[in-house]
């Protein structure tokens, strides 16, 4: 019996070179695997982001230095579509693969592409796009990207969100991610499941265990939070053990909490 195939990557490929982009067409349709179509070509990162608002794509193929705006600038405004494609930069410029990966691309590729460098690239994506897909999408969860790598994290596994300085982290019972979002922004998907105790940090209601004044707070709690100096409210999340600073006005509601996970 014939399995079925996965339907095809839809690639766009942008750069402002004409004959850069017919070889790097050229190569996608030798590559054998993942299966890969051309969706679409650009000269400029405007051409490509008034394409992307507009059609689904899976992956991009981004030179770096292009009239108007630099293919980092571009890879860093793709976060902002509803649908974020994975990005394979293809360049003649080595110079600039740390910053790609801080803007977390798939790979990196350095003219003149070869076609097995290629084909190891997109099969990055193409496993980063099953990664992503690999929870059914009636489960409730959170997209979370770390150099170049998709996890859908379920709620039901999400035991705090905590801000920290420029990023929130996202603590699991095995092991910590780190998002780009604010609270702010990640407070309205969460729903009733999760629970403000502090202005930096949001607890799963099931896992708040105890709640307790503590003599060391921890950092980042403010002086209105505190009874005694040097002392001041905290809540335990299990299974961790670990312990989040609770404000004053959120003590009612850590309580209630408490008493619902009782019984």
């Amino acid at each position: 019996m014939n399995r079925p195939t996965s339907p095809a990557l839809r690639l766009l490929i942008v750069d402002d070179e004409p004959l850069a982009r017919l070889r790097l067409a050229t190569l996608v349709r030798d590559c054998a695997e993942p299966r890969c179509e051309v969706a679409a070509e650009a000269a400029n990162g405007a051409q490509a982001l008034a394409w992307l608002k507009l059609h689904p794509c899976d992956a991009v193929l981004l030179d770096v230095q292009m009239p108007g705006a630099s293919g980092m600038q571009l890879a860093a405004e793709l976060k902002q579509l509803s649908r974020v494609p994975a990005v394979v930069f293809v360049t003649a410029h080595a110079d600039h693969a740390l910053q790609a990966f801080e803007l977390e691309a798939v790979d990196y590729l350095t003219k003149p592409v070869r076609r097995e460098r290629l084909q190891a690239a997109l099969q990055r994506v193409a496993q980063r796009l099953a990664r992503y897909q690999a929870l059914p999408p009636e489960v409730p969860a959170l997209v979370v990207t770390e150099r170049g790598r998709v996890w859908r994290v379920p709620l039901a596994e999400v035991l705090y969100l905590k801000a920290e300085l420029k990023y929130v982290t996202l603590r699991t019972a095995q092991r910590s991610y780190v998002l780009d979002e604010s609270l702010t922004e990640l407070a309205p998907r969460l729903g009733e499941r999760f629970l403000r105790i502090h202005r930096n940090a949001l607890v799963a209601r099931d896992a708040v265990r105890a709640l307790e004044r503590r003599a060391t707070p921890e950092p980042g709690a403010q002086p209105e939070d505190a009874g005694e100096p040097g002392e001041g409210w905290a809540a335990q999340v299990a299974p961790t053990g670990e312990w989040l600073a609770v404000s004053r006005r959120q003590l009612a509601a850590v309580r209630e909490a408490i008493e619902a996970a009782r019984w």
